[in-house]
């Protein structure tokens, strides 16, 4: 087994799960996606999941797996390793999914209590790998079973963690997020 093919194969064929987060905390501000409305006395999401941030999210997300089909082609011959492209569902799913994850982390948090920024260990970082991989198996079984082999699925649950808290620190020294988690 090529190691190396299947670290870039995972790796690349997150991105698009990725970058939506990223680009949501970017987008920042606007209406709450809960309109700040309250079960059980507490807030459903809270502030930090607005209807901005959600569809800049999933736009950025889309956006790079069309700029990555463009150049999949050049970067695998460079590389010498077939990288993945990715069909339309696959796009749409992995980077709505993404956020939805991040959705339904924040549900989970207000529901155990936790605060907005409050650390979820685990959670918080594989909240949107979870739901984004479950939204492609759904929308793209083909692709999905093609692309994300058992080697490539650990690869991802492995890597994810460590990339979630290495973007997570640098976005907050950059003064982009008030925790570095």
């Amino acid at each position: 087994m090529n190691w190396l093919a299947v670290v870039l194969t995972a790796l690349w064929a997150m991105l698009p799960a990725y970058v939506p987060n990223n680009a949501a905390v970017l987008a920042g501000g606007g209406r709450p996606i809960d309109g700040g409305r309250t079960w059980g006395g507490k807030r459903i999401l809270g502030d930090g999941k607005t209807w901005r941030g959600t569809a800049v999210g999933t736009l950025a997300g889309v956006a790079l797996a069309v700029v990555l089909n463009l150049v999949a082609g050049p970067i695998s011959a460079a590389l010498g390793v077939s990288l993945p492209t990715f069909p339309p569902a696959a796009m749409v799913a992995l980077a709505l999914g993404a956020m939805l994850g991040d959705i339904l982390a924040s549900f989970v948090k207000r529901r155990t209590g936790r605060e907005r920024g409050a650390s979820f260990p685990l959670l918080d970082q594989l909240d949107f790998v979870v739901v984004a991989l479950a939204l492609a198996a759904v929308a793209a079984p083909d692709w999905f079973a093609a692309t994300f082999t058992l080697p490539v699925l650990l690869v991802v649950l492995v890597a994810t963690p460590v990339l979630h808290l290495v973007t997570n620190g640098i976005a907050y020294l950059l003064g982009l997020k008030d925790e570095p988690w």
